[in-house]
Parts: C-alpha cells; structure tokens; sequence
C-alpha cells in the first residue's frame, strides 16, 4: 500500500501540535518540517475538515488539535487524507478472458479478494490502534526523556 506524502506530513504535524502550546500557524508547521507550506496548507484542510483539527483566526491564530492526542488514531489520519476507501478493488478478472466464469458462478468473493481484503483489515486495525499521543510519547522512547522539548520551545519562540 502506498499512500501520499501528505500523510506522513500530517501524523508528523498532528504530532508536533502535542507540544504547542497554542495554535500553530501551517507556515510555522511548514518551516518546521521545512516542506512545502501550500502543499501542507492542502492537507491541514483536509484534517480540519475531518474535524482533527481546527484552524484558529486572529493574530495568535493557527491550528490546533480539536481532542486529546490519545483520541486521534493514525487512521483517522490517513482517511482524513488520503480517503477511507480500500487498498484493493477487485474488477472480476475471473469473469473475463478466454475461460471467463459466469456471473453467476462468481457470487463469493474469491480468494485473492479475500487475502487482499484481510490484509487491509489488519493494516487498518494496527493504525487504529495507534495515537498521536503514542507517537508523541515514542519520540521520548526513541530520542531520550524531553525529546520533545526542543519543539516545544521551537514552537514557542517568536517567528
């Protein structure tokens, strides 16, 4: 399964906005990861349209989580932007070419339907199983104790 850039751009966003304390503007979040600000802008959009985020108006203004970290999945994310549908869609190859099987014949789902279909199952269900707030805590896992502090205070400091 391959999914979009926009998707690693948003969990690490949704990550860092853990240690924000306020909201951060998509320019900050796009100079923090120093990537493409109207490229992320497009995908802030699509977070905050599927309610994980919200955008915050005025001066102080930016973008903030709408929930706990520890009530966003990585799924919620990865839906949010590149959509909820499958990673496989069966076309019925069975039904065509030269030994084609009848419709009628094809009313199970086959059996590489149903290994594909499985597979997207448990992709699903490990990325639903995993939050923000389980990211946020393995950057001090993976990097030592106040990892994230450094972005904190990054965050913090007058742009």
């Amino acid at each position: 399964m391959k999914m979009s850039d926009g998707v690693e751009w948003a969990v690490h966003c949704c990550v860092v906005l853990t240690a924000a304390s306020g909201p951060v503007p998509a320019a900050r979040l796009a100079q923090f990861h120093d990537v493409s600000a109207s490229y992320l802008a497009k995908h802030l959009q699509a977070l905050s349209r599927a309610g994980i985020i919200a955008s915050v108006q005025g001066k102080d203004g930016g973008y903030r989580l709408t929930r706990p970290a520890d009530e966003v999945s990585v799924l919620d994310i990865v839906e949010a932007v590149d959509g909820a549908r499958p990673a496989f869609v069966c076309t019925e190859i069975r039904q065509r070419g030269p030994l084609a099987s009848p419709p009628e014949a094809c009313t199970r789902p086959c059996g590489v339907l149903r290994t594909m279909a499985a597979a997207d199952e448990a992709w699903r269900a490990s990325l639903r199983a995993t939050f923000v707030a389980d990211l946020a805590r393995g950057m001090d896992e993976q990097y030592g104790v106040g990892a994230m502090e450094p972005a904190r205070a990054w965050l913090a400091a007058p742009h």
